[in-house]
């Protein structure tokens, strides 16, 4: 234990320091230890603020003594064990306040203690950031994707970004910020509340001469190689409507089928083939599609086109992903237990523009339009 000092070496002592000398060169004008200038400065600090932090959190005098360390050019395990605190306590504080270079004591503790009030301004009860989310869910842009791209365009403007939890908690949370509760009717789920998604088992037909997902080339599953696409359908009411889609695997790109007269295999193909003829033929290498009866002409599809169709096994929409998400994705704008053949191409269209303009946090908030731009820009 450092002895108190007397009244007037303390006052000599935080004289000393306001005009600029260290730590060390303090004590050995007044006759101490270095530890000991710090506890007259930590004190003469506490005094100033009324913040008493508990046990669990660092105190001014020893947010004092790790400055003193840092200073000294010790190590974070040494200042660490000097505290009886553990090396990531030392590590963090010294790195969330400027690092070695730039740490200072009494600015690190107003600013814990500023972190520390509560309440919290909630960051949804300011604008324009509210008015900005609220757009984007109105383009029915889930919480995560409008999270992501509001880092991607506002990369050095804290005050313009929110975390997806943040957003869910004020569409969840009855009068939390500025977001109107009926916005909750733009998330994917369309539920004010969140529960578990059921689990539904569907039946498969079979399908002759299928060539299995097992065999699908190396180059697909890595996504590294464009134009290898992934597809199925989505059914309406009853099961008396369908509408085929098809997504990019490296862009997450989506097309969709128009299928105004049924989901026979006849139907599905002619849909198909009218899609893939629309982009450059290093875009369309392969469909990989579930084991549904509207693809019995597979044969007849790849030999007319040259584009293989590769099966996913039963019950596995995993190996299916990118079609899976964005099959969750269109039923914000085609719910179930509708009537799909309401739809015409160019409703078709300007969803499929929509889901193709709306940032995606695989490709790191980039949208999908963005990213097969990108592709054709670099095609030679």
């Amino acid at each position: 234990m450092v002895k108190r000092l007397s009244a007037e070496v303390e006052s000599e002592a935080r004289r000393l320091v306001a005009q600029g000398y260290s730590y060390r060169a303090v004590a050995r004008m007044v006759g101490c230890s270095a530890h000991g200038v710090v506890n007259v400065v930590a004190r003469a600090r506490e005094r100033r603020t009324s913040w008493m932090p508990s046990p669990q959190r660092l105190s001014l005098a020893e947010r004092e003594e790790i400055r003193a360390g840092v200073v000294a050019g010790k190590s974070f395990t040494a200042i660490a064990a000097e505290l009886r605190r553990s090396v990531s306590t030392v590590s963090r504080e010294v790195g969330s306040n400027g690092g070695r270079a730039q740490y200072r004591a009494w600015q690190a503790h107003c600013r814990a203690e500023q972190q520390a009030r509560r309440p919290k301004t909630f960051k949804l009860d300011r604008q324009p950031l509210v008015e900005v989310v609220t757009a984007w869910l109105e383009e029915l842009w889930s919480p995560r994707e409008i999270a992501g791209r509001l880092r991607l365009e506002f990369p050095h403007d804290p005050m313009m970004q929110v975390s997806h939890e943040t957003i869910y908690q004020s569409l969840f949370v009855q009068g939390r910020g500025e977001l109107r509760r009926e916005l909750a009717r733009c998330l994917r789920s369309g539920r004010a509340q969140r529960r578990p998604r059921p689990k539904v088992a569907t039946g498969q037909g079979k399908i002759p001469d299928m060539v299995m997902i097992s065999e699908r080339p190396a180059e697909i599953e890595d996504r590294a190689v464009p134009g290898h696409w992934e597809g199925d359908l989505i059914i309406g009411k009853n099961g008396k409507s369908a509408i085929g889609t098809l997504v990019e695997r490296s862009t997450r790109f989506v097309m969709l089928l128009h299928l105004p007269n049924g989901r026979s295999a006849e139907e599905v193909d002619a849909a198909m083939r009218a899609a893939i003829t629309t982009l450059p033929g290093q875009l369309v290498r392969s469909i990989t599609w579930d084991q549904g009866k509207e693809m019995s002409d597979h044969a007849k599809f790849t030999v007319a086109t040259g584009v293989q169709i590769y099966f996913c096994e039963p019950h596995s929409p995993w190996q299916r992903g990118s079609n899976e998400n964005t099959n969750g994705l269109l039923r914000q704008y085609l719910p179930k237990s509708t009537d799909l053949s309401v739809h015409t191409a160019e409703d078709l269209a300007r969803i499929a523009n929509s889901l193709n303009n709306r940032p995606r946090e695989t490709l790191g908030f980039l949208k999908p339009a963005e990213k097969l731009a990108e592709l054709l820009a670099l095609t030679p």
